[in-house]
């Protein structure tokens, strides 16, 4: 995800990077040269001419414009429905980790506690890997001692093995009597919750929006910019190649933004910044344990998006 200070508006005109200005442009070029077509043919096709005129395309245009703003909303919903997950688990895993931290007495309980600081950084990487699809065995092996290592790495869901590791580190302090009933309880709560982000991050991962409604939208706004030569080039004239293309962009834009978005775990420019996440967590967590990591240390293991 790019992130980017308020800009002055005239640079705002010329941003490439980050924009879906890229994607679309092979499209525009081609909705561009189909009007350059009619123009010089004069809104004919094999001599017929085409008999559309400005006004039913501006009220189509109108309805069409609604219907992508409900689909920008649906995604962005999706997007920041995906983005308080993440917030959520930033906000559990510090309270896990101030829970274990305050619980020993001694050296050997204090190493205990950062074995599960180093569990839950796991967690998060893991979590990342499994949203996007890619291999976490790099990120884990850093993270894990070599007996979690191997118990995790054969797994399909990987988190959930982590987290299964973490409730096992709770049980043992149950059962050496470094915790009573009701600390075990909330640690089991705020374990819950993390299982409550994996859910929703795997809901949101695995329950797109519908395929025949993406179809249909996909098809009408480029239904609607193919016919708007023939509706402008009686009135604009050479002109209408500009215009269609600017009001292309505007669509197109839109509906290339709500696909972009709709799966924000991904790592296209506007999905969330997922490795800055896990660094952030990792980082803040380390702190509360005492230890740190340097940025030359997290530039070179790749976190820094």
């Amino acid at each position: 995800m790019i992130i980017r200070k308020k800009e002055n508006w005239f640079k705002m005109l010329f941003v490439w990077h980050g924009s879906v200005l890229p994607r679309v442009l092979p499209r525009l070029i081609l909705l561009f040269v189909l009007s350059l077509v009619v123009v010089f043919f004069h809104g004919k096709i094999l001599s017929f001419k085409v008999p559309l005129n400005p006004t039913p395309l501006t009220l189509f245009g109108f309805v069409l414009a609604l219907f992508l703003g409900f689909r920008n909303n649906v995604s962005y919903d999706r997007f920041w429905e995906a983005r308080k997950l993440w917030g959520g688990l930033l906000n559990f895993a510090r309270s896990l980790t101030r829970q274990a931290l305050t619980l020993p007495n001694n050296s050997a309980d204090k190493a205990q506690s950062i074995n599960f600081v180093m569990l839950l950084t796991a967690f998060t990487y893991a979590l990342k890997h499994q949203l996007r699809g890619t291999d976490p065995r790099a990120d884990l092996k850093r993270r894990l001692s070599e007996t979690h290592f191997n118990f995790i790495e054969p797994a399909k869901f990987k988190p959930v093995m982590i987290m299964k590791l973490m409730a096992q580190w709770v049980t043992d302090r149950r059962n050496a009597n470094n915790i009573d009933a009701i600390q075990q309880m909330r640690f089991d709560e705020n374990l819950d919750k993390l299982a409550e982000i994996v859910g929703g991050c795997e809901r949101i991962i695995s329950t797109p929006i519908p395929y025949s409604y993406r179809v249909l939208l996909h098809r009408t706004v480029y239904l609607y910019c193919f016919l708007l030569p023939f509706g402008l080039v009686d009135s604009l004239h050479w002109l209408t190649p500009f215009i269609v293309a600017f009001i292309a962009y505007t669509f197109v834009a839109f509906e290339a933004i709500a696909d972009e978005i709709e799966q924000p775990f991904g790592t296209e420019d506007n999905d969330l910044a997922l490795n800055s996440m896990c660094q952030m967590i990792e980082t803040t967590l380390l702190e509360m344990a005492g230890e740190k990591i340097s940025d030359v240390e997290v530039k070179k293991s790749g976190i820094i998006d």
